[in-house]
């Protein structure tokens, strides 16, 4: 904001000008700073890592559901098919009211109960070992649900479902090693150490290094990739949780630095399918890939500039925001069938070229300008979901991806090593990848820890 400076020729009123135009350029220059604060603090509000809050609506609805036929019917258990214990449970001694010791019984009631087993299973395994009558190498046989060929001083070992639960609550429900510690003690009566649970992560993610090899080659292979990012720790030091979301596959990296790396490492810098992000500028090094701004981030831009924005300021984000919400409706209607293929392109175009004109000229409110720049530098990949039909338009598989994280991060803080980190990225990547191809991966972790070979992962919905 330009603010003419006072001037005048009069000797004794000039003192008295020049300090009103100091407190002038003061003020001037405090609203500068406040405004770019406000700014500031409107986007870290948009991030993931700000803490959650919820604010109270003053029109809030009563909770719970409504009575009657046409507001659903309240779920009932099902009755179990398989009954494993059966009690008789006699009438009391005495009357509960009145004390008489006579009852007469009228009829037999039947109640279901399904409780959780607490009972522990301890195995021992009496393992045949010899030698080769040819080459004289020690052989010892394997059952098939051991977890290691370890005897000895190591000879007592944890079970493949006890690893998987460990993994299981600390990576995907976010538990600490010391309340996975504190868990498996309170209800399966297994003593543990938080150092066993953490062990446990270490030795999971080892198993599963052909795994995560596989997931990683899925993703590469995807014709589509959203790439996403969030503040991690390690060391307590700080650092990056990329991960990478493919169709069928999504993978996981912890690096030191918010760079390309991870990117690079894992797609190549040749990639060429279809990247969608939220506008970090690293990715546009991939110049071989189509590119794809995601519309949420863009939209949410627009609500910021509008929001904070009067008088001819506001006319600028409310094209932009008209043009993005216009995409979105060619392409519901090109889903209803009302719009061709060709039709959807031509829109795109169209679409493209009105953006074009509406960034064109230099803008007076500096936030604007900058979102009017970043806007023309990215106007090719505006509409890619118009000119590739089936593509996101928004970021929404990176975002759900790095939500479990985030959560985790919240409660216990990071990793404590690099190997420790290693292992948050593969045994993380291969339960996301299991959940989008709808397998268990409690069940294939499991059955990992006791193969002697890797597992091939569960195929894609698609491909079954």
């Amino acid at each position: 904001m330009e603010v003419p400076k006072i001037t005048t020729d009069c000797p004794d009123c000039k003192p008295l000008f020049e300090q009103q135009q100091a407190i002038i350029d003061a003020l001037v220059e405090q609203v500068k700073k406040l405004t770019e604060r406000l700014e500031k603090v409107g986007r870290e509000g948009k991030r993931q890592a700000e803490p959650f809050r919820k604010k109270r609506k003053s029109y809030a609805k009563k909770p719970g559901r409504k009575p009657g036929d046409d507001h659903g019917k309240h779920h009932r258990r099902a009755i179990p098919k398989v009954i494993d214990e059966t009690y008789d449970v006699p009438l009391p001694p005495c009357c509960p009211d009145c004390g008489h010791e006579k009852l007469a019984k009228t009829e037999t009631l039947v109640q279901y109960q399904t409780e959780i087993p607490r009972t522990v299973i301890n195995r021992q395994f009496n393992i045949d070992a010899g030698k080769c009558c040819d080459c004289r190498t020690q052989v010892q046989g394997r059952h098939e649900l051991q977890t290691s060929d370890a005897v000895g001083a190591a000879a007592a070992q944890l079970g493949p479902n006890v690893h998987a639960t460990m993994a299981l609550l600390n990576k995907e429900l976010g538990l600490s090693h010391g309340k996975v510690k504190r868990l498996l003690e309170m209800l399966f009566e297994i003593h543990v150490s938080r150092s066993t649970s953490c062990r446990s992560m270490l030795r999971t993610a080892d198993r599963l290094e052909h795994t995560d090899g596989q997931v990683r080659q899925a993703v590469r292979g995807s014709p589509q990739v959203v790439g996403d990012e969030t503040g991690w720790r390690v060391d307590g030091r700080g650092a990056w949780l990329h991960a990478f979301v493919g169709l069928t596959a999504t993978c996981y990296e912890v690096d030191s630095t918010r760079s390309i790396g991870p990117a690079e490492r894992l797609l190549g810098i040749d990639w060429s399918g279809i990247f969608g992000h939220d506008g970090w500028a690293v990715y546009d090094k991939f110049t071989s890939a189509t590119h794809h701004q995601c519309f949420a981030h863009l939209l949410r831009r627009c609500d910021s500039l509008i929001e904070a924005g009067t008088g001819g300021a506001l006319a600028f984000p409310r094209g932009v925001k008209s043009l993005l919400l216009q995409g979105f409706e060619f392409r519901n209607r090109f889903r209803r069938g009302e719009m061709s293929v060709h039709g959807l392109k031509v829109m795109a175009g169209r679409l493209t070229g009105r953006m074009r004109d509406l960034v064109h000229h230099p803008k007076t409110h500096a936030a604007n300008e900058r979102f009017a720049k970043f806007l023309e530098k990215h106007l090719d990949d505006l509409f890619t979901f118009l000119r590739h039909p089936g593509a996101d338009a928004t970021n929404w598989r990176g975002e759900q991806a790095i939500r479990p994280a985030v959560v985790n991060r919240k409660v216990w803080g990071g990793n404590r090593s690099e190997a420790g980190a290693l292992a948050q990225s593969r045994i993380i990547g291969v339960m996301q990848t299991c959940k989008q191809r709808l397998a268990d991966p409690f069940d294939f972790i499991r059955r990992q820890l006791v193969s002697t070979t890797p597992l091939v992962l569960p195929l894609p919905i698609t491909a079954r």
